[in-house]
């Protein structure tokens, strides 16, 4: 049962604490740690286990790849010349990775951890859809493993959280519930899936490819295209949510009595509010067609404008993360939270082209020859497959099949230019396939677990007369969001 709660009571909690966190370097990982510190001064310490050779280097990447980046600037002008001192006395730098047992850490920094972390946070994830199925199998699930297993050495652990995806539902319709997945589960009736034969196969599969003397080339394909057989075979679309969907299993197959929360977030972006609007790291699906138009090197996109886009901005999933963390400690239950946008306030993939129309004709990016503003042509929306494949055949299949009878009429003079038109027309298609299952999502993510989390906290207001830790996408205005915060965050934050 959550008791009620408020920001204070919530902040609180932390005051403290000492909490391990996977994924720092990542997008969520840095909003999280930034958000702690920041209404939590009093907390323990962090432990931030990063992949490094050695603890100085795991220090440098933290220096780098967390507290340098611009969503420290509100922490920094806070603490002032101190800043440096304080992220001393509060960060610990970690060097592991949590695809080795113990996270491949040697025993004296193993006892430390044991008996110090109160709670762990799991952010660690490799979320390329059509990662190499070793890679993506050694971080989501093996990573999920080892990850469980620390947190039963942890002698005064309170709380374990994993962040997981929404679309761990792969393409289901209609309405998703925030419900567990069992060991052996599929999304395809007559399937069973065995997580030990998966790690056999993978096995098998790099020991006949050393046999073989495959080129290094040879062998990523393999394994990105074994990944995306095996993710289909039993009913997900790729690889990422397929080895999401096995982590879920083996934690909740082997935790115990741990007090467990996986939350599962839909499509994050940018901050809406906190620390910076706007703020974001790394491309999602959304903001490469934002990109792509900005450039104008993206003139169409596969996507039913009237279907549902299920996003949330990154604060809003810290806050989820921290409120969920404070409610469910030491409840020796295991319990799942839609962090999702599509029951609440949804917004269909129309807003998304309408603002983004709006906005670059209200402030046109200066890409002309001479740098003066460019007019931007209106990007074409497909709604179906079938449809943009035809338009992909007219426009670009038939013209390179004559370039390619062409080239060999005349001796493969234009070999190098057919070559790469081909290469160019494969990868698009292959963006369409891995893309579809998102834009034409017709599924509803039922959110009853986070909606009580957002009743149990009582409506109390910092010192901006803002919610310190709202998560309710009933509160978002999307054509504002995406008009004046997100947008220009992409803009201003993903520059290359």
């Amino acid at each position: 049962m959550i008791g009620e709660m408020d920001g204070s009571m919530v902040a609180g909690y932390f005051r403290g604490k000492t909490i391990l966190i996977t994924g720092s370097t990542g997008f969520l990982g840095k909003v999280l740690v930034e958000k702690i510190l920041r209404v939590q001064p009093d907390v323990k310490k962090l432990f931030l286990l990063v992949r490094a050779s050695d603890v100085e280097s795991a220090k440098l990447r933290i220096q780098t790849e967390v507290t340098g980046r611009e969503i420290f600037q509100v922490l920094k002008e806070k603490h002032g010349m101190g800043f440096d001192n304080f992220i001393e006395e509060k960060i610990c730098p970690v060097a592991g990775d949590i695809v080795y047992e113990n996270f491949g850490l040697d025993a004296a920094s193993l006892r430390e951890l044991v008996k110090d972390v109160d709670i762990i946070v799991n952010g660690a994830a490799t979320t390329n859809f059509s990662e190499r199925y070793d890679v993506a199998f050694d971080s989501n699930v093996l990573g999920a493993k080892h990850v469980c297993a620390f947190a039963k050495k942890c002698t005064k652990l309170k709380m374990l959280l994993h962040v997981s995806t929404a679309y761990v539902a792969g393409e289901k319709e209609g309405l998703i519930l925030e419900k567990p997945f069992l060991m052996g589960e599929t999304l395809r009736e007559g399937t069973h899936l065995d997580i030990e034969s998966e790690l056999d196969l993978i096995k098998e599969t790099r020991s006949e490819l050393k046999a073989n003397c495959s080129s290094e080339k040879a062998e990523r394909r393999t394994m990105k295209e074994l990944g995306l057989k095996r993710a289909r075979q039993f009913g997900w679309p790729n690889t990422y949510v397929f080895t999401k969907a096995m982590g879920e299993m083996l934690l909740g197959h082997l935790r115990g009595d741990l007090p467990v929360v996986i939350l599962r977030p839909s499509i994050i972006t940018s901050t809406l509010k906190e620390p910076l609007p706007g703020w974001m790291e790394g491309i999602r699906t959304i903001d490469s067609v934002v990109i792509g138009y900005a450039k104008q090197t993206l003139s169409f996109f596969l996507v039913d404008l009237d279907l549902i886009m299920d996003v949330i901005p990154g604060d809003m999933v810290v806050n989820a993360m921290m409120v969920a963390m404070a409610a469910h400690s030491e409840e020796q239950a295991q319990t799942i939270y839609h962090v999702t946008s599509s029951l609440r306030n949804p917004a269909p993939y129309a807003i998304l082209a309408d603002t983004g129309h709006r906005y670059f004709f209200d402030n046109p990016p200066c890409t002309g020859k001479n740098g003066e503003p460019a007019r931007l042509k209106k990007m074409r929306f497909f709604s179906t497959v079938a449809r943009l494949s035809l338009y992909m055949t007219i426009k670009y299949r038939l013209p390179l099949e004559m370039l390619r009878l062409v080239n060999i009429s005349l001796c493969g003079v234009f070999s190098q230019r057919y070559n790469e038109l081909s290469r160019k027309y494969r990868f698009v298609m292959h963006l369409i396939e891995l893309y579809a299952p998102y834009s034409l999502f017709k599924g509803c993510f039922d959110d009853m677990n986070s909606e009580r989390l957002r009743l149990a906290m009582k409506k109390e207001q910092d010192d901006n007369g803002e919610y310190c830790f709202d998560f309710d996408p009933k509160s978002i205005d999307w054509d504002d969001y995406f008009y004046n915060v997100h947008i220009p965050g992409v803009l201003k934050y993903m520059r290359d």
